[in-house]
């Protein structure tokens, strides 16, 4: 079982360097679990790639469809975004060290990550693996 944000599982949809290792790791665990942010912030990535004219609307459907059927599939543990997760999220902020870049979305993944157990948050965005550390979070890229 392994937890991962959003940067890690846009490269299951959007064909980047390390989709591939990406598709093999996940699709080799018992459980991928996410946070329910990652749902409209992958919808984000994918509109951004139709919005800047590198996918067609039919590219743009097409993912959208996958993702659902890997949804309806159940690909992804989906861990709740709630009251309590948003409040620990905004907690953190207290004890941050000021030169520590967090945006208020990555800070939710990693406290998500945190509030259900886990050590580990699968990640490629560089904020957030530099952030993860400070929350008591080990940052994992999957590589190709």
């Amino acid at each position: 079982m392994i937890f991962c944000d959003t940067s890690t599982v846009a490269k299951l949809y959007v064909p980047e360097l390390e989709s591939v290792a990406v598709r093999e790791r996940l699709e080799a665990e018992d459980e991928v679990c996410v946070s329910e942010l990652m749902r409209p912030e992958l919808m984000a990535v994918f509109h951004r790639r139709l919005r800047e004219g590198k996918w067609t609307r039919s590219d743009f459907s097409t993912v959208v469809r996958q993702f659902s059927t890997d949804d309806i599939g159940g690909f992804w543990a989906w861990l709740p975004l709630d009251s309590v997760i948003a409040e620990a999220a905004a907690r953190s902020y207290v004890t941050l060290p000021e030169d520590v870049f967090l945006r208020s979305a990555d800070c939710i993944h990693l406290v998500t990550a945190l509030h259900h157990n886990f050590a580990e948050i699968y990640t490629h965005d560089k904020h957030q693996t530099t952030a993860a550390p400070t929350l008591g979070l080990k940052p994992t890229a999957i590589q190709p």
